[in-house]
């Protein structure tokens, strides 16, 4: 026996089908969802108002209209313009392909023709559930995101793996310790950084980041700890570094392994005795700053090497938190991909909406070897080039040469990899409801709670 909770957060769906028989079998046809049916528009539109279904189903030959489409029309019309999220399944024997064409064109989310087949109506009605369930997640993510979310700022997550990243600056933003963060290029340091500075004591205080890579190395020196007028050729004014600039606040070194071996040893007096020198300067100025710092690359094979000092990274690198890639965050490539399309449409003003099926699935499949910044850059192009409501993974310029998992061999080693991605992703689009991610599965709850612990993910 279902609990109460468990009912009362099953998806609904509105059948909208004037044939009582076929709406009897298509109400039984659904044991997951909660169903509601309605024979006219004005049911139809009553049934909306009060159940806001996720899902629709439309047979566009309605009353007074049964033979033609105008009243199935009307009603995907009314359907929409009071509830645009809704996902409608328009089903119709009535010049099926105009009208697929005319209802995709209107806003259907698709079209399948009759007659029925239970399975496959089935089969579509599940994915748009699926899509449904994704973009309100994304809108919640979205929305925490824009509020009062003291770690996580602007980062848009459901993955169990940058959930822990997030919990652990949580705990160390309040303490007075230098955090290293460690990952690819476009994973999210600088927000990540971001984070950190406004959930700590120092929230009030400036937040300035300085890409140590694009500053010209005789520069850097300058624009960390500044300089007296007089100092070199062109300084015609004392300029404070950045260092001091951020004085009572955070300053975020990216890619800290690109500083000089000179310059390293200046930072590290900096550490020790938080005072800085000027250039040109010859009075120490004590200055509170924390410093959080990045880099994509292997310091410890640079202190092997000689090209990083071992003294300043352990002195950077009192807490270490390492981010994982795109690929490894299960689910999270189309919750990001969602955000960019909501914001690139508004930008450029143009009419894509939502994602096809083989855009989810190439989103999901992908490996994003540049990260979330790849994944921006794509999703640009897409709302560029996408002729109407739906981005297609050919508007994503997406194309898979080779299976996920394709180059693990041991097929215990490529079963195990298969099921915790999937496994997670469906954690991550269910809201963590188990549930519901067991029927994404297709399996029952206590073998996914198997499943979990054998593979140790959490929920």
């Amino acid at each position: 026996m279902r609990d109460a909770t468990e009912i009362e957060t099953r998806p609904k769906l509105l059948i909208v089908e004037d044939d009582l028989g076929l709406q009897r079998q298509l109400r039984w046809a659904y044991e997951d969802v909660d169903v509601v049916c309605a024979s006219s528009r004005a049911e139809a539109i009553e049934m909306l108002r009060a159940h806001e279904p996720d899902v629709v189903t439309l047979d566009l030959g309605l009353p007074p209209d049964p033979d033609g489409t105008s009243e199935g029309f009307a009603t995907l019309a009314e359907i929409l313009a009071l509830k645009p999220d809704t996902r409608v399944i328009v089903a119709s024997g009535h010049g099926a392909r105009e009208s697929a064409l005319r209802a995709i064109a209107s806003g259907a989310w698709d079209f399948y023709q009759k007659p029925i087949d239970i399975d496959t109506l089935g089969m579509i009605v599940r994915r748009a559930f699926h899509v449904h369930a994704l973009e309100r997640e994304n809108a919640r993510l979205a929305a925490r995101g824009a509020g009062d979310a003291p770690v996580l700022g602007r980062i848009i997550t459901a993955a169990p793996e940058m959930l822990k990243v997030a919990r652990t600056i949580e705990r160390v933003a309040a303490a007075n310790v230098s955090v290293m963060l460690l990952g690819a290029s476009g994973t999210g340091k600088e927000l990540l950084a971001r984070g950190l500075h406004d959930a700590s004591q120092s929230k009030e205080g400036a937040f300035i980041a300085i890409n140590c890579a694009a500053i010209p190395e005789t520069l850097l020196e300058s624009e960390l700890f500044g300089h007296e007028k007089g100092a070199f050729t062109g300084a015609v004014k004392t300029t404070p570094g950045k260092i001091e600039l951020a004085e009572g606040g955070t300053l975020f070194l990216d890619e800290v392994g690109d500083i000089p071996l000179p310059l390293q040893v200046k930072l590290l007096r900096f550490l020790q005795e938080r005072v800085v020198e000027r250039i040109g300067g010859r009075q120490p100025i004590p200055v509170d700053t924390r410093i959080v710092c990045a880099t994509h690359q292997n310091l410890e094979e640079m202190i092997a090497a000689g090209s990083f000092r071992e003294d300043l990274y352990y002195r950077l690198a009192e807490i270490v938190v390492r981010i994982p890639s795109l690929a490894e965050r299960a689910g999270d490539a189309v919750l990001l991909a969602r955000h960019f399309l909501t914001r690139f449409a508004d930008e450029m003003k143009r009419p894509a909406t939502g994602f096809a099926p083989d855009a989810l699935a190439a989103l999901d499949s992908w490996n994003w070897p540049g990260n979330v910044r790849e994944l921006e850059n794509r999703m640009k192009r897409a709302v560029i080039m996408a002729d109407g409501k739906l981005i297609t993974a050919a508007d994503l310029d997406l194309i898979q040469t080779e299976e996920a998992g394709g180059n693990i061999l041991n097929l215990k080693s490529a079963r195990e990899v298969a099921d915790r991605a999937a496994i997670s992703r469906a954690i991550a689009r269910s809201q963590g409801n188990i549930s519901g991610a067991a029927k994404m599965l297709g399996i029952s709850r206590p073998t996914l709670y198997d499943l979990m612990r054998n593979y140790d993910i959490g929920s």
